[in-house]
């Protein structure tokens, strides 16, 4: 399992260094804890009626931090298909979405619960199933193999220039696809470490990143704004090296204001959940006038 080897080849190189941060409490672990912490989830899932998760889709969804990590990476040892859903989600609609896929597991929040009915996948099996915006009421699966989503990061790491000393902020849910490309796979691939935000509130992002010093925060057009127009002092963000917008259409004169307030420019990233990224705009000046840039490096073009 490409993906998988390539977190252990983090966790080796990375072992003692700190993996994730929760901005509210302070609280953290290392990349070697939070490989003990998934190893932990894992072994306590071996009583689950209906295992092994092997070829099986599981639908979890949790809030951004090591939990949803350890989860994460304990389904990738257990070979399993996952499934992260918005921690927003109701559970009945998380029940519902996970029969609807034939998921053999669904995660309740404190145990798998197994599911009739299972699909089980044959190899080579997806190791990852992304859901759409379901626009026509029903959401489609969409499944990616690990080979897939490496070539999605290394893509996005190449072309945005992702360095070895940076530490993400994230706000952005690690299961969606701009959160899997821009957070989760940075973490798992190249040992990027993450500071996760409590809330998208100007002043709240303003005190994280005077106390953690995050470098890249891939955000959205309504954080950007709010930040712009906000009261909160440049020197605050002063850690900030790259400001990535995604998920909605950024109006330029948010990009004008916040670039003339902070001194550093957004840029525009595009992608969908069918692909990953896309375009970006690698100087932050397309992003001026409402462009979204050129294909990443090593992404196809017309």
């Amino acid at each position: 399992h490409a993906l998988l080897h390539a977190w252990d080849a983090t966790v080796r190189r990375r072992g003692p260094v700190t993996a994730v941060t929760q901005a509210s409490d302070g609280s953290s672990c290392s990349f070697r804890e939070l490989d003990a912490r998934a190893a932990r989830w894992l072994a306590g899932q071996a009583a689950t009626p209906g295992a092994p998760l092997g070829g099986r889709a599981v639908v979890f969804a949790v809030p951004n931090g090591p939990a949803w990590l350890e989860i994460f990476i304990g389904l990738l040892r257990a070979g399993a298909v996952i499934v992260p859903l918005d921690a927003a989600e109701p559970p009945a609609a998380q029940h519902q979405v996970a029969e609807s896929l034939r998921a053999g597991f669904w995660w309740d929040g404190a145990r798998l619960v197994p599911l009739p009915g299972a699909r089980r996948f044959r190899d080579p099996a997806p190791c990852l199933i992304k859901l759409t915006s379901g626009s026509t009421g029903r959401p489609r699966p969409l499944p990616f193999t690990a080979a897939q989503l490496l070539a999605d990061e290394r893509q996005v790491a190449a072309t945005m220039g992702l360095q070895r000393r940076d530490v993400n902020y994230a706000l952005i849910p690690f299961g969606h696809s701009y959160g899997l490309g821009n957070l989760t796979l940075p973490l798992l691939v190249r040992g990027l470490p993450i500071v996760c935000g409590a809330t998208p509130l100007p002043h709240a992002i303003a005190a994280d990143f005077a106390r953690w010093r995050p470098t890249v925060f891939p955000s959205v057009p309504a954080v950007w704004h709010a930040l712009a127009a906000s009261e909160v002092p440049p020197a605050d963000l002063g850690s900030l090296r790259l400001a990535i917008s995604a998920g909605a259409p950024l109006p330029p004169e948010v990009a004008r204001h916040f670039a003339t307030r902070f001194g550093r420019p957004l840029h525009n990233f595009y992608g969908s959940s069918e692909t990953g990224g896309i375009a970006y705009d690698r100087t932050g000046r397309a992003t001026l006038t409402g462009g979204v840039g050129r294909p990443l490096r090593g992404a196809i073009s017309a």
